[in-house]
C-alpha cells in the first residue's frame, strides 16, 4: 500500500471501531482510534501471518495487550477478510465471537486472553522466549502496550527479563495517547520518560508520530534491523484521533462516542479496503517431540522421602520420555527441585529468577506455542502471580504450575513463607485441577498424570521428607482417592491429604489400640473431588473429619463439603485446619500446635465419638 492507502485504512479501522463499539452500546472507540495507524502498517507492510493457519511455525505472533481496544483488533481482523462485517457488529453481543476483550477460547489468531493490564508484554516475552530458543522458525513477536499500563510492575519484569535473554525477537509498540481512563497518565506524552526506562533495561528505543504512517513505516523497518536487543517503539498518539468532540478530551474512555453517526462522517465515512497481510516463510517445526517410554523414578515402601524431590525426578524423567516438556523456576530451582530437570535438558529450563509475574506468564507464552510448561516456585509465592493465572485460564492455557513448601509443615521459616491459601486459590479457578501428594510414588505418577489434563493444573508439594506408603506400581487417577484403612465397624472417616496423611494413619493406629475404628480416607485429588467415596464413607460412618495443612477457608474441608452440596443430606462434617497465625517453630510443633498431627486427630475423632455415643 502507498502512504494514501495507509492513511485510508487506519481511518477505516477508526471508522469500524466506532461503528462496533456503537452496534454495542459499550466499548473503548477512543482507546482503539489512538492505534489505529500503528496496527494498519503492521497489517498491511510487517506483519507476516497466515490467518487460514494460525498454528503456522512461522507466522509472526501479534498480543493487543491493551485489550479494551478489541474494536481495532476486530477491524483489522475484517480488513484481513477473516470476519465479516455483520459479524463486526455483534461486538460484546451473547453468543458472539468478537468479546469485549479479546480471548483465545473464541477466536484463533489471539495468542492470549487480555484485559487485566501490564499482562500482554509479560506473554510476549514468553513467546519471544519460546521463539528464540525452542521454535527457532524465524517469527517475530509483535506487542501493542498502552502507556497506562506501563504503570504496572510486572511490565517493567517483562522488560527486564527481555533485555537480560536479548530478545530481539520482541517488538514493543507503546500507544502513547496520554490519557488513560480517569484523566493523564502520569508520564502524559513524555516519550523520553518511557524511553529512558526501557533503555534501563537494555532495549533500543524508538520514537515516532503515531500519526505519521510513512514514519512508522520506516520505523517499523528500523526495529526490525536490530541485533540482540528487544525494541519499543514509542509512539506520540491522541486518544480519539480524527474526532473533533473526543479527539485529545478527557472523560471519553470506555464509552461509545456521543455522536456516532457525525463521527463517521468526519472521519469520512466506511471504508471496505482489504488488506492482503504478507505471508510466513515456508518453515517447520524443529521440536523434537519423539515419545519415549516414561520412566519414573521408583520409591520403596517405608523409606523417607520428600514429595517435592519426587517432584524434581519425574519431572526430568517426563522430560526425557517428552520432547515438548519445558521447566520454568522462579530462582528456587534448588528447593522446588527443578534443577534435577535443568541438569537433564538444560535447553528447556528457563530461569525467571524472583519475577513470580513473568514466570507464569512465560508459561502462558510458551503453552501458546504448543509447548508444555512446568512453571514452579514456593506455593506462598504464587498468590503474587494470581491474577496471571486468572487471567491464563480465561485463555484456557494449559500449563502445569507446581508449588512447593505448603502449609505450616515447612517450619521454622514462619508464616511468610507457608502457602496457606493456595488450595482455595487454584480451586477457585474455572476448570483447574488441584493435586496434593503425600508420598514420592504418587507425586511421581500425578506429575505424569498433569502432562494430558486441560487447563490450569495445580500440584503442592512438601518440603519435608514424608514415608512411601504407596508402591510404584500403584495407580493415581485424577478425580480419585485412597481408602487407606477401613472397616464394617468405621466410627468415623478421616479425609486427609499431603502431610495430613500419615498423621491420619498415625492416629487411626493410636485409636484402634483404644478399641476405635476409623476410615482414613488420601483425598490426593482436592479438585476434581472423589464424590462417590466421600458418599459412600458418609453413609458408612456418619461422620467425617477433615485435616489439612492449609486454611479453614477454600481447602480440602471444603472441597469435601461441596461432594453434598447436591441437596441430599449432609452428614456431619468437622474441620481440622490452621486457624491461628503461625510463627516459627519445628515442622513438628507447628503440626501439633495447629492440632493436625496424630495426637491432635485421634483426640478430635474421640471427642466426636463420645458425643455420638451421647446422643
Amino acid at each position: 500500500m502507498n502512504t494514501a492507502e495507509l492513511a485510508e485504512l487506519g481511518q477505516q479501522l477508526r471508522v469500524d471501531s466506532v461503528r462496533a463499539s456503537d452496534a454495542a452500546g459499550s466499548g473503548h472507540p477512543t482507546s482503539s482510534m489512538s492505534a489505529a495507524d500503528l496496527l494498519a502498517v503492521l497489517l498491511a507492510h510487517h506483519l507476516r501471518y497466515d490467518f487460514e493457519r494460525p498454528g503456522h511455525p512461522a507466522n509472526d505472533r501479534f498480543v493487543l495487550s491493551k485489550g479494551h481496544a478489541s474494536p481495532l483488533l476486530y477491524a483489522a481482523y475484517k480488513a484481513a477478510g477473516v470476519i465479516e462485517d455483520g459479524e463486526l457488529l455483534t461486538f460484546r453481543r451473547i453468543g458472539s465471537r468478537l468479546e469485549g476483550h479479546p480471548t483465545p477460547r473464541r477466536l484463533p489468531w489471539v495468542e492470549t486472553a487480555t484485559g487485566s493490564l501490564g499482562q500482554g508484554l509479560p506473554v510476549g516475552v514468553g513467546i519471544a522466549l519460546a521463539g528464540k530458543h525452542l521454535d527457532r522458525t524465524g517469527y517475530r513477536v509483535w506487542v501493542l502496550c498502552g502507556d497506562s499500563e506501563l504503570a504496572e510492575g510486572s511490565v517493567w519484569e517483562a522488560a527486564e527479563h527481555a533485555g537480560y535473554e536479548r530478545l530481539d525477537n520482541l517488538i514493543t509498540v507503546v500507544d502513547v495517547n496520554r490519557l488513560g481512563q480517569r484523566g493523564p497518565t502520569r508520564h502524559g506524552h513524555d516519550l523520553d520518560a518511557y524511553a529512558r526506562r526501557f533503555e534501563a533495561f537494555g532495549w533500543r528505543t524508538l520514537e515516532v508520530d503515531g500519526h505519521d504512517v510513512d514514519a512508522i513505516d520506516r520505523v517499523y523497518g528500523e526495529a526490525l534491523a536490530t541485533d540482540g536487543q528487544p525494541v519499543a517503539i514509542l509512539a506520540r498518539t491522541l486518544k480519539g484521533k480524527g474526532v473533533a468532540a473526543v479527539e485529545d478530551r478527557e472523560g471519553h474512555h470506555g464509552k461509545p462516542l456521543p455522536d456516532a453517526e457525525e463521527a463517521i462522517a468526519e472521519l469520512g465515512g466506511p471504508r471496505s479496503l482489504h488488506v492482503r497481510v504478507n505471508e510466513p516463510p515456508a518453515a517447520a517445526a524443529l521440536r523434537d517431540l519423539t515419545t519415549e517410554v516414561l520412566q519414573l523414578p521408583r520409591y520403596d515402601k517405608g523409606d523417607e522421602v520428600a514429595t517435592r524431590d519426587a517432584f524434581g525426578a519425574a519431572l526430568a524423567a517426563l522430560g526425557t520420555a517428552r520432547g515438548d516438556v519445558v521447566a520454568l523456576d522462579g530462582e528456587v530451582g534448588d528447593s522446588t527441585r527443578t534443577e534435577e530437570f535443568a541438569k537433564a535438558h538444560p535447553e528447556r529450563f528457563f530461569e525467571c529468577y524472583i519475577a513470580e509475574q513473568q514466570l507464569v506468564a512465560a508459561a502462558v507464552g510458551m503453552a501458546a506455542r504448543g509447548w508444555l510448561p512446568y512453571a514452579s516456585t514456593f506455593a506462598a509465592f504464587f498468590t503474587r502471580a494470581y491474577d496471571f493465572v486468572r487471567m491464563a485460564s480465561i485463555s484456557g492455557s494449559g500449563i502445569n504450575l507446581v508449588g512447593s513448601h505448603a502449609g505450616v509443615a515447612i517450619g521454622q521459616d514462619g508464616p511468610s513463607q507457608m502457602g496457606l491459601e493456595d488450595l482455595a486459590m487454584f480451586r477457585a479457578l474455572y476448570g483447574s485441577t488441584v493435586l496434593y501428594p503425600c508420598d514420592a510414588n504418587q507425586t511421581a505418577r500425578l506429575v505424569a498424570a498433569m502432562s494430558g489434563l486441560d487447563g490450569i493444573r495445580y500440584l503442592r508439594t512438601s518440603r519435608g521428607k514424608t514415608p512411601v506408603i504407596y508402591g510404584p506400581e500403584e495407580e493415581f487417577p485424577v478425580g480419585g482417592s485412597k481408602t487407606l484403612r477401613s472397616s464394617e465397624e468405621d466410627r468415623l472417616t478421616v479425609v486427609a491429604a499431603g502431610v495430613t496423611v500419615p498423621e491420619a494413619l498415625a492416629a487411626a493406629d493410636r485409636l484402634a489400640d483404644d478399641g476405635v475404628r476409623v476410615r482414613v480416607i488420601d483425598l490426593y485429588s482436592v479438585k476434581p473431588v472423589d464424590t462417590a467415596t466421600l458418599r459412600r464413607a458418609a453413609e458408612e460412618t456418619g461422620c467425617l473429619l477433615t485435616v489439612e495443612d492449609h486454611h479453614a477457608e477454600g481447602g480440602l474441608g471444603d472441597a469435601v463439603a461441596e461432594a453434598f452440596a447436591d441437596g441430599r443430606p449432609v452428614p456431619r462434617l468437622v474441620r481440622l485446619a490452621v486457624r491461628a497465625m503461625p510463627g516459627s517453630a519445628a515442622p513438628d510443633e507447628q503440626l501439633h500446635a495447629a492440632g493436625i498431627d496424630a495426637l491432635g486427630i485421634a483426640a478430635a475423632a474421640k471427642l466426636l465419638v463420645e458425643e455420638t455415643i451421647v446422643r
